[in-house]
């Protein structure tokens, strides 16, 4: 049987869906990489909000006590530096859920391009299947063919072969 005609397309296919799957994977792990980062940028959030709640607790403390202006005004201050840093990381963290989202999308793009990918390699493998089943059905047609010529080749021998017997035995 003769070599499938679009063979070295379908090498070309699945090389750019294996090339696909590698891609996949690699968005797929810096995903796991940003949200991992999110996770941290988050936990320091906290704690600079756990932090701030705390001091704040202090200021209402120091204020139930009746605590001199400059304590006061000093406890104001530090928890003004507190509020900026929160606000600082809960920008970090916004910023940061952005780039997972950025990457979520590259992932879901990824995944996409590898269903197209495996889609073409499946609708030529099903071409490839359909070709061989038409040479095989081909094949045996040429076979049948050569088998009835060869029957009738064999026939017209064997007729000409008892002619030549009956005209020996009229002879003789």
């Amino acid at each position: 049987m003769e070599k499938y005609p679009l063979e070295e397309l379908a090498k070309i296919k699945k090389k750019r869906y294996d090339q696909a799957v590698i891609a996949l994977e690699k968005k797929r792990a810096e995903l796991q990489e940003e949200e991992e980062k999110l996770k941290t940028i988050e936990k320091e959030r906290d704690e600079v909000q756990l932090h701030k709640e705390e001091k704040l607790m202090q200021l209402r403390e120091t204020l139930d006590e009746g605590t001199n202006t400059d304590t006061l005004t000093q406890m104001k201050n530090y928890l003004s530096v507190v509020e900026e840093r929160l606000s600082e990381k809960e920008s970090k963290v916004s910023a940061q859920k952005n780039q997972v989202e950025k990457k979520q999308k590259e992932v879901d793009e990824a995944r996409e391009l590898v269903f197209a990918r495996e889609k073409d390699l499946e609708k030529l493998k099903e071409h490839q299947k359909t070709w061989e089943q038409e040479q095989a059905s081909e094949q045996g047609r040429q076979d049948e063919k050569e088998q009835d010529e060869l029957g009738a080749a064999g026939h017209t021998l064997k007729k000409i072969e008892k002619s030549r017997r009956s005209r020996r035995n009229k002879h003789n």
